[in-house]
């Protein structure tokens, strides 16, 4: 009699909802990447609308708000940047939602309507963070109503209000004349009212003065983070009394102060920093002894920002550096007087060090680049955009860092194959490459890179007329964001692209005058989770392709078509049922 074969237990995969959010969670690193699970089934479909805390909204996406609304009732973020429809109608709606937000983000806005913001605060109390960024004609009132509707905020970013044609502005919705921009008057309303504020971001309104900083240190006792760059009335005696006066205040950002010499009251009060951990002073005079009295103050110093500042002499910065070896991050762009022998010396101080920028420095070659991935264990991002790579031997022997992920060489004319080769060898895990305006590479260089650095997920060759194609080594490419402006990148590179790079999700391709719609054909028929295309430029593309591409691949959201483009009103229907924003770039 025959043996039985005895069946494989069948597998239990009805779990229950929280192991399968956790299960997503872990396979998935954005959102984004739940439209495809969503599809699966309708368990995963529920599972993944309760996963969904995020929401960007464009103006192809609005007649679907309300619906959208409804399947992510676990919605805590909303974005509305850069939307150009009705906003107020649209506040009012998510009002009326049963929505318990915590963040929105308005920025980039032509106007604020108040009555919105007074209904969304009137339902939405428990709001934390709200982004007024970049909002033309900015004023008081607004502030006033902000303050008044969201008593719970923790962060408020009101920085650079658009406010052009200032002195003959069409009027405002209160008093039908322009009553000018924000003052310290809203700034002390804010202060009065927004008891639980944490963070703000002030930069560029041009017209707060001392008082505002005066009003937020004082009122504001759990004031961690300030923002005050480009405000031409705040000077150094109010950032001396917010730093003295906020015993929490762990960031502070401020730029082009220390003219003409740096006040001794500004100096001193670091002492009183007692938990300063993140201070960006970029654009300004910065003395060795401001240095000198930051090393004495012995702050718990995590990111420290001196790009493009200048006074201070390599003595003063190699103190500073000496004092502070738990720096995380440290930004000395455009300071012209470092060398390579600088770095070398700098670098023993930078055991902690994840993320350098040392752009513009001009002196630094590739020994530099070597000396930072020798000897900084932890590093992972490294920024040397506009040196002098390219100059110098190569070490005999070179140790391999597996920890950088980010690299920014743009605009090294002298950097070459050989060059590159190293430094993707060296680097291998790389995930983010910009060799933007890097003449000197081939593609022989760009082959090495993919053949070496199977990880990378983005990567900008901006402006390399010279490159026309190249082989994607890998089969299953993680290229998700590949931006070729201006480049000599043709059809045949574009099909490599589309074979390889199934992942692709963003693809910049403005000016690229080899490009016809044969290329572009084989990405977006490949490339099945395409987000976002730039054709802007593109001479040689016919502008018939875009309603071929937004019918043939669903997942696109944005298009920047080829100049020329006029869509017909059944193009505009299209493209408004498959969610896809057609727009000028």
């Amino acid at each position: 009699m025959s043996e039985v074969k005895q069946q494989p237990p069948a597998i239990d995969v009805d779990l229950p909802e929280e192991c399968w959010e956790l299960i997503f969670y872990l396979l998935l690193d954005h959102h984004r990447h739940f439209e495809s699970l969503s599809l699966v089934s309708k368990h995963f479909l529920v599972i993944t609308n309760q996963l969904r805390t995020t929401l960007t909204v464009s103006d192809q996406t609005t007649p679907f708000l309300p619906r959208l609304l409804r399947r992510f009732q676990h919605l805590k973020n909303l974005g509305f940047c850069g939307f150009n429809g009705d906003l107020e109608s649209i506040l009012c709606l998510i009002a009326k939602s049963k929505l318990d937000l915590e963040a929105l983000n308005i920025s980039n806005q032509k106007n604020l309507h108040l009555n919105g913001l007074h209904v969304l605060g009137s339902n939405m109390k428990n709001l934390k963070s709200l982004n007024c960024s970049k909002v033309s004609f900015l004023q008081d009132i607004h502030l006033f109503v902000i303050a008044a509707s969201f008593p719970r905020l923790e962060e408020l970013d009101i920085s650079y209000p658009e406010h052009k044609n200032i002195f003959s502005s069409i009027g405002s919705e209160v008093s039908g004349t322009f009553s000018g921009p924000v003052t310290d008057l809203g700034v002390s309303e804010l202060s009065s009212r927004l008891n639980n504020l944490i963070k703000i971001d002030l930069s560029g309104n041009q017209f707060i003065t001392d008082k505002s900083l005066i009003h937020l240190s004082s009122r504001c006792v759990l004031l961690r983070e300030i923002a005050v760059r480009d405000c031409a009335f705040i000077t150094q005696n109010a950032i001396a009394f917010t730093i003295s006066h906020s015993p929490g205040l762990k960031t502070i950002a401020v730029n082009e102060i220390g003219f003409p010499s740096v006040d001794d009251a500004f100096k001193e009060s670091f002492l009183h920093a007692k938990v300063l951990s993140d201070l960006d002073l970029s654009n300004s005079f910065v003395s060795d002894e401001l240095l000198n009295s930051i090393v004495g103050a012995c702050l718990p110093l995590n990111k420290l920002i001196l790009a493009r500042c200048h006074g201070f002499t390599f003595a003063g910065l190699l103190l500073l550096l000496s004092k502070y070896h738990s720096l995380s991050l440290i930004s000395i762009e455009g300071v012209n007087f470092l060398t390579d022998q600088n770095i070398n010396e700098l670098s023993k101080f930078f055991s902690k060090l994840t993320s350098i920028n040392l752009g513009l420095c001009s002196k630094l070659t590739n020994s530099t680049f070597f000396t930072l991935t020798r000897n900084c264990p932890l590093l992972n991002e490294i920024n040397m955009e506009r040196t002098n790579l390219g100059e110098g031997e190569f070490p005999t022997k070179f140790v391999v860092n597996p920890q950088v992920r980010s690299l920014n060489l743009a605009q090294n004319g002298k950097l070459s194959n050989e060059s590159i080769k190293k430094f993707v060898a060296i680097c291998p895990n790389l995930q983010v490459l910009n060799l933007s305006s890097c003449s000197g590479i081939t593609e022989e260089g760009f082959e090495e890179i993919f053949k070496r650095c199977s990880e990378i997920r983005h990567l900008e060759i901006n402006y390399f007329s010279a490159i026309t194609d190249f082989e994607i080594d890998s089969e299953v490419s993680k290229l998700e964001k590949l931006s070729a402006k201006g480049s000599g990148v043709n059809d045949e590179a574009l099909a490599m692209v589309g074979k390889r790079s199934c992942r692709l999700l963003i693809l910049d391709l403005a000016g690229c005058l080899n490009v016809t719609e044969k290329g572009v054909k084989e990405v977006v028929k490949n490339c099945r989770g395409l987000r976002e295309i730039n054709l802007k430029w593109c001479d040689n593309v016919n502008i018939d392709i875009v309603a071929w591409m937004v019918i043939t691949r669903p997942s696109l959201r944005k298009i920047i078509p080829p100049c020329g483009f006029v869509p017909t009103e059944s193009q505009m229907k299209l493209f408004l049922s498959h969610g896809c924003c057609v727009c000028e770039g």
